[in-house]
């Protein structure tokens, strides 16, 4: 086969596999309470990306929205980035956003990260694995656990946060 008719066929498939995945991202519309549920959680979102973990996790317990999967992963994931975090109960948090919604991709992803950090690779492991089987290994998600588990590996099983949100 020559060259261009190869470069064409994997552009072909490239694209193919692109509309596969965001088709299969693409679920069904948010139920109006959900709506109303994360637009409540806005605040919180903005003091997350500034980094304000203090006044997060304020805003979060003033809408204490418990039976909300994002709520219970933002309350996790505040607790786990926090200038003294609290692994204990941002497990708790991750676990009881996927007990509501086992599918929650951030939840399965940063409670990966928080495995790491308390050294179980192989629980961070098992969370990748689910993360492949929801978004075909190539959601954010994914990438961005798998990375988290390579810099650990690398730096002799410790964790190495990335630095972002």
């Amino acid at each position: 086969m020559n060259r261009k008719l190869s470069f064409a066929l994997a552009i072909a498939l490239s694209a193919f596999c692109l509309q596969v995945t965001l088709a299969a991202d693409s679920g069904p519309a948010t139920p109006p309470a959900a709506a109303q549920a994360d637009s409540s959680l806005d605040k919180a979102r903005q003091y997350i990306a500034a980094r304000q973990w203090d006044a997060a996790l304020s805003e979060l317990k003033r809408v204490d929205a418990r039976r909300n999967a994002d709520w219970n992963n933002l309350m996790g994931y505040t607790l786990r980035k926090s200038s003294t975090p609290d692994l204990t109960a941002s497990e708790r948090y991750y676990d009881a956003a996927l007990r509501i919604d086992p599918h929650h991709r951030n939840a399965l992803e940063y409670s990966g990260e928080l495995y790491l950090m308390k050294g179980d690779l192989a629980r961070a492991q098992s969370r990748l694995s689910t993360l492949a089987t929801e978004c075909a290994a190539r959601c954010e998600q994914y990438v961005d656990l798998r990375a988290a588990i390579d810099r650990y590996l690398a730096n002799g099983n410790k964790y190495t946060p990335k630095g972002e949100w």
